[in-house]
């Protein structure tokens, strides 16, 4: 009896504890996966599929538990690398785990949602780019928090005057994350697609495949003076980040 009180007892603090976490993001069909963290992110994944947005172009699907208990340890030593104060600075205390990951139809590893605090993972993104697709998109929280740091105008200007960005990444096919062998300014062809996109796969780079890219860094002065520009700002943030 003991036994099945304490089974009723837990089963109705998580039902309450997703209850209160869909009033918190606004994000259905959730269950807590971690809570207890050093850094103070709450873990959650989707029980069911789910539609969100205005006009409910964000999807995602279930997430296959043992799949995610496979790659979480991966996924937590990079979020690791951020302390509470600095995740609290760029208003994010939320990770969603789902899978098949799509907004308008376009399907992506992970999507920034600052005025709800989340992040939404996609563990089914391409296994070679899914550690900076992490950081990438931790960028995009940085950036929306601090806009005055990193200015795109500021920051577009650091270009050849003769490139433009795209309109919008969505609109634009400049999709492919491999890195460049001759970057002229640019890490991958995505980053030719708008400025935050660029920022932000400079900064997945710094995080993951530092070394990788410091040859280029050094004979490449746009990108220098890029990753100089990202640094310096995100000083201002936090000095121990990068």
């Amino acid at each position: 009896m003991k036994i099945l009180f304490l089974f009723i007892l837990i089963f109705h603090i998580l039902h309450v504890n997703a209850d209160e976490i869909y009033n918190l993001i606004k994000i259905p069909n959730l269950e807590i996966y971690k809570l207890n963290n050093d850094n103070n992110i709450r873990y959650l994944s989707a029980k069911g599929n789910f539609k969100i947005g205005v006009n409910k172009n964000i999807t995602c699907d279930k997430v296959d538990v043992n799949k995610l208990n496979t790659k979480f340890p991966l996924i937590e030593k990079n979020l690791n690398r951020y302390n509470s104060n600095f995740l609290n600075n760029i208003k994010l205390k939320y990770i969603v785990f789902c899978e098949n990951l799509f907004i308008s139809e376009i399907n992506t590893g992970g999507i920034a949602d600052n005025k709800n605090r989340t992040l939404i993972l996609d563990i089914n993104f391409n296994k070679k780019y899914f550690e900076r697709m992490i950081h990438h998109e931790i960028f995009h929280m940085i950036q929306n928090s601090h806009t005055e740091y990193f200015d795109e105008e500021k920051f577009s200007a650091l270009n050849i005057s003769s490139f433009n960005y795209a309109e919008c990444s969505t609109c634009s096919d400049r999709l492919n994350l491999d890195l460049y062998k001759k970057t002229d300014g640019f890490l991958t062809e995505y980053s030719k697609s708008i400025p935050s996109e660029d920022m932000a796969e400079i900064f997945s780079f710094l995080m993951t495949d530092k070394e990788t890219i410091e040859d280029k860094i050094n004979s490449d002065k746009i990108l220098n003076y890029k990753v100089n520009f990202i640094k310096s700002n995100l000083a201002k943030i936090d000095k121990n980040i990068l």
